[in-house]
């Protein structure tokens, strides 16, 4: 008895370990819902993250998802808010998907007063993960469309949730977060509009998560350069694989982008994002461009997210397929 004790262990033990290298030899999966099919364009920003065991998490929803009935989307478990700017949270979006052009879509559909990201995690019945002082305003908009106002989850810089086998965790993002007064509505939307204020809901906020083939993926959200990005991205969570804003005006142009990514975060690859321009024409990088620019001062590989093609990334941050 004791010897077949002795085997079964050994035999458990191997099931384990080989799980164990199942996992980790699998890969994230990151598909961009841009405007136009094929191409890198100023309003794009939501990404899909595909977790090894199915787990599906949208990233800044945006206006170039085309609703909650984007037949691009799928099966959505957990959808990611950096702050509430409209071409983030979702104030419109597009017709249908590759409506318009790259450089005018079509994005006559209001989401208001409940916002793209709102609309879509209802109908997917998705949560809805944001830091700072956002989470009761989704909290409130699932409650008055019938969902529930738990699906609004919490993850406050220091801490982290984990849903689905992938653990969330915020971090610092310096830029504006003001809720426009339309998503606010009624006497009060329309004095704050009067008087030119937004609503308080706290710092905008950047993400790290970690999947669970072990990669750790740095999400700037909007922001400038920030010692966080050394500190507490690169030196604690020693993220492998960034997707950084480079667009300029508004966010870290394409120089402070690269600064960030190569001094700072110092990943594997990165993923550019936010670029307000035509990126691409016909999938190549437009001369002249920021994103040409970006790609250019990065010392690591820059992957250009092309609106409706699938990466994926090992769990060092290595780009294996569809690159």
């Amino acid at each position: 008895m004791k010897v077949n004790s002795v085997v079964l262990t050994l035999a458990l033990g191997c099931i384990s370990a080989l799980a164990t290298q199942a996992a980790l030899a699998a890969n994230v999966k990151v598909t961009s819902l841009g405007g136009q099919e094929g191409d890198f364009c100023p309003q794009d920003r939501a990404l899909i993250f595909e977790d090894p065991n199915g787990t599906r998490i949208l990233y800044d929803v945006g206006r170039t998802v085309a609703g909650a009935s984007d037949p691009r989307l799928g099966k959505i478990d957990v959808i990611l808010v950096s702050h509430m700017h409209g071409d983030h949270l979702g104030n419109a979006h597009n017709k249908a998907p590759n409506s318009g052009s790259c450089a005018q879509p079509d994005v006559s559909v209001s989401s208001l007063p409940n916002s793209n990201t709102v609309d879509i995690a209802l109908a997917k019945k998705a949560k809805i993960v944001t830091g700072s002082e956002m989470p009761p305003f989704f909290a409130n908009r699932l409650k008055a469309n019938g969902g529930d106002p738990k699906d609004s989850i919490l993850s406050r810089f220091g801490g982290s949730v984990k849903l689905g086998g992938v653990v969330i965790a915020t971090v610092p993002a310096f830029h504006s977060n003001g809720l426009d007064p339309d998503y606010i509505g009624g006497e009060l939307g329309k004095s704050m509009q009067e008087a030119g204020i937004a609503g308080y809901v706290g710092e905008a906020t950047g993400y790290v998560l970690t999947f669970s083939n072990g990669l750790v993926v740095y999400l700037s959200g909007d922001t400038g350069i920030t010692a966080e990005q050394d500190t507490v991205v690169h030196g604690y969570y020693r993220a492998k694989l960034a997707v950084m804003n480079m667009g300029d005006g508004f966010t870290t142009g394409p120089k402070e982008a690269a600064y960030v990514i190569n001094d700072l975060v110092r990943p594997n690859e990165v993923i550019a994002s936010h670029a307000n321009e035509v990126g691409t024409v016909g999938g190549k990088l437009r001369p002249g461009s920021k994103t040409e620019a970006f790609v250019k001062a990065v010392k690591v590989p820059v992957r250009v997210p092309l609106s409706g093609k699938t990466m994926e990334f090992s769990s060092e941050g290595q780009c294996v397929a569809g690159c």
